[in-house]
């Protein structure tokens, strides 16, 4: 555990995270920490929304693009490697300013994270037969049965997080969300300023369809194509990020660019709202509640 000054932003995706982090750099002298599951990335780079080289410049950053796309990362992979950065003699005296919309890195980073049930290998081989035969929509439809808690928490086509919360379930009889709100050792104590950003609706929903418009227009499309050069397996991580899909889909030719772009925003938009409902449940009344950056 590591006492020193910390600044947490969460927030939605498009909600100008990124921007009040970078102001509060300039003003703190701080660094800047990836709290994003999809921004850990390589090749990703429009598509996941990360800093770019002028960002990158005006503050250091640390966590961004790091992992290779075949690799599954995990929360414990991002607690580990952001323990990394806390431990780093250089930065002992920098204001740590972690940003981004995965609120299960926000949770380990306060928390540690929670012990986990045992899960059989008779469960988890069932659970992702039936992935595989039924698709993840599917089997979201069946955990809302057992576990609706965490099928308002978990995207329709996360067939990773929902196999794993139907694993849980049937391993112990609870929701994965009560076992995640178990804590354990957090990392950072302290002066510690927690933000999350709760903007209006309508006005995200306008800047989420025009910043997908700029990621197509600024390169989306290659980022897309070297990404499946690489011959993934679609379940991989990497391979789920928003717009991915869809534009894969123009790349095959079974999709016109306009409905492809169309698609992503509304996936983008219903992802939004999820987080939203993450954040709103999930942390507490110490956190600032902040309309806009």
């Amino acid at each position: 555990m590591t006492k020193r000054q910390a600044i947490l932003i969460a927030g939605p995706t498009a909600s100008g995270k990124s921007a009040l982090a970078l102001r509060l750099a300039a003003e703190s002298g701080g660094v800047i920490v990836n709290t994003d599951s999809m921004q850990v990335y390589k090749v990703l780079n429009l598509l996941t929304a990360r800093p770019g080289p002028d960002d990158v410049n005006a503050a250091p950053h640390y966590l961004y693009g790091h992992v290779f796309p075949d690799i599954a990362y995990s929360t414990g992979r991002w607690l580990l490697d952001a323990e990394n950065i806390l431990a780093n003699p250089e930065l002992f005296e920098k204001t740590m300013i972690f940003v981004g919309g995965t609120g299960l890195y926000f949770r380990a980073l306060l928390g540690g994270l929670s012990a986990m049930p045992e899960i059989p290998a008779t469960v988890r081989s069932y659970w992702r037969s039936q992935d595989a035969e039924q698709g993840a929509e599917r089997l979201h439809a069946v955990l809302a049965e057992k576990d609706a808690l965490a099928a308002s928490i978990l995207r329709p086509t996360d067939s990773q997080r929902i196999v794993r919360a139907l694993e849980v379930f049937d391993a112990s009889g609870r929701s994965i969300v009560e076992w995640q709100r178990e804590t354990g050792k957090s990392l950072i104590e302290g002066d510690v300023r927690k933000i999350v950003i709760e903007p209006d609706r309508q006005w995200l929903g306008q800047r989420i369809a025009s910043r997908f418009d700029l990621m197509m227009k600024g390169g989306a499309i290659d980022e897309v194509k070297a990404l499946l050069a690489l011959g993934l397996s679609p379940d991989l991580p990497a391979m789920r990020a928003i717009g991915v899909r869809e534009i894969a889909e123009v790349l095959a030719g079974r999709l016109a660019m306009e409905e492809a772009a169309e698609r992503a925003t509304i996936a983008t938009r219903q992802y939004a709202k999820r987080q939203m409902t993450w954040f709103r449940n999930q942390l507490g009344n110490d956190w600032e509640r902040l309309p806009y950056p």
